[in-house]
């Protein structure tokens, strides 16, 4: 059992630094995930603080294995179990587990989440709170991890080879059972997983399917069943392909990337995710020709995904905006070190199934790069993590402004799919002195408008005024690029 945890949450903010006890202490008002505080306040939408949820849950009723699984909690939180800290998830981006089985008390049990909102902790609004969804996830002893699946789709001539990997926990050797149907519920090949290490697998040869593309993106029911437990993937038939000399082909066919960088708040909505605002969003950006999202510059709530996947959007799905070395006083940079193995692992394998999933980014303009040999080590590391948990469904890569120098270049000669930030002019001499590497632009425009604003003259470039505000004549622009 599944089911959404959303709803019935008592929400505080504090000062930070505060204790259990002063928010025991306190008035508590009621809130519905996702929830993101900040935005409440447009004065201060970068007010440092603590921010306390708490909800009760009842101890009988679940199954042998109870979990909670928050899709984003922004940022350095414990999660308490009737005032004791069962986790601690210090990035703010990446899903996370909490492990509840045989801790649960009889009657009500109280959940408490207490994250650590210090500010400046990025280079954009972030917002602050359980900002995406919360799942309650109730199974059988013996049963499939959550984000513990895995496909792959080759193309077999006229027909296709549907590869799914499972992985199981508890005692017993009941194995899972795969079923792939059409939309309408019409089976189009099924069998019983074998058993292989930590996890079963299963190949099944699939014919008479449509392509996952741009123009169809056609999807089909993947049903895994354990006991009473079932799970349903969304099945893309699709093949992927970066050349260095022909540029990026998706089942055979040339598709030119015309991409926007897109982050993951909402506007005036904030950063408490919003199914119906973020199709709305993506919509907007199939309707200027967009074909490809790149989630700058950290891991999307799951459900942007699944809309990628249902309107045919392709995703170059990125993971950090820092490394070791921080671009703000209180950014991730202060766990990085420690925490790098399961941020790569939580982003990965909540994010391997989606056939719009194209490229893994580990990093958006990291100084680390070109400040010392540490960021050759650091892109070694990262890829090697991801390799751990995906070793063919999307390509490795990053986002650099940083390529005209050295440390960069090394840095792509690892990755061999490097992209290049506001640095066209370099593409046609570092293709002749590195023919293997697959050159893309990870950030070519820039372009600043405040909507009914006009800055005159027009031809004078103009960053901001004394209104604060931006020319929608186009006129004010970067110094990096436009």
């Amino acid at each position: 059992m599944q089911k959404l945890w959303n709803k019935d949450w008592l929400f505080v903010n504090l000062p930070l630094g505060s204790k259990y006890e002063d928010m025991k202490a306190a008035a508590l008002r009621p809130v519905t995930l996702p929830h993101d505080w900040l935005i409440e306040n447009t004065d201060d939408l970068y007010a440092s603080g603590d921010g306390w949820y708490v909800k009760t849950l009842r101890g009988e009723g679940l199954d042998d294995c109870a979990l909670l699984d928050f899709d984003g909690v922004y940022m350095d939180a414990d999660v308490l179990l009737n005032g004791e800290i069962l986790c601690t998830h210090r990035y703010g981006y990446t899903p996370f587990f909490v492990d509840l089985t045989g801790r649960l008390k009889p009657g009500e049990n109280e959940i408490a989440v207490h994250i650590r909102h210090q500010s400046p902790n990025s280079r954009w609004y972030s917002g602050a709170g359980i900002y995406r969804s919360a799942r309650l996830l109730s199974l059988p002893d013996r049963h499939m991890i959550p984000d513990g699946f895995q496909v792959n789709t080759v193309r077999s001539g006229e027909d296709w080879v549907l590869t799914v990997e499972a992985e199981f926990a508890g005692e017993g050797e009941e194995l899972p059972e795969a079923t792939l149907r059409r939309p309408d519920g019409k089976i189009l090949a099924a069998g019983r997983m074998e058993k292989r290490s930590a996890g079963a697998v299963l190949s099944l040869h699939v014919a008479e399917v449509e392509s996952w593309s741009i123009q169809n993106p056609a999807l089909y029911p993947l049903e895994l069943t354990l006991g009473t437990q079932k799970k349903v993937l969304r099945v893309g038939f699709r093949e992927t392909e970066f050349t260095p000399d022909r540029g990026f082909f998706l089942n055979g066919e040339h598709v030119k990337l015309h991409g926007v960088c897109l982050h993951h708040d909402l506007g005036a909505l904030g950063a408490a995710f919003n199914v119906d605002a973020a199709r709305r969003q993506l919509q907007v950006m199939l309707d200027m020709g967009v074909n490809a999202i790149r989630t700058s510059h950290n891991p999307p709530a799951r459900e942007l995904l699944d809309l990628c996947d249902e309107m045919g959007l392709l995703v170059m799905d990125e993971l950090y905006d820092m490394w070791e070395l921080p671009k703000t006083d209180y950014d991730n940079a202060r766990f990085f070190p420690e925490t790098y193995p399961q941020d790569v692992a939580a982003w990965v394998r909540r994010d391997r199934c989606h056939p719009s999933v194209i490229l893994w980014s580990i990093g958006n303009e990291i100084y680390d790069m070109q400040a010392s040999d540490r960021g050759q080590m650091w892109t070694r590391v990262l890829m090697e993590e991801v390799r751990k948990h995906d070793d063919r469904h999307a390509a490795v890569t990053f986002a650099s402004n940083y390529m005209p120098w050295e440390g960069a270049q090394k840095c792509a000669d690892i990755v061999k799919l490097p992209g290049y930030n506001y640095a066209e002019k370099y593409y046609e001499n570092h293709h002749k002195e590195h023919p293997d590497w697959v050159i893309f632009g990870s950030e070519t425009g820039s372009l600043l408008a405040s909507r009914g604003i006009y800055h005159f003259p027009m031809k004078e470039d103009i960053l901001s005024d004394e209104d604060l505000q931006c020319s929608a004549l186009l006129n004010s622009n970067t110094s990096w690029g436009a």
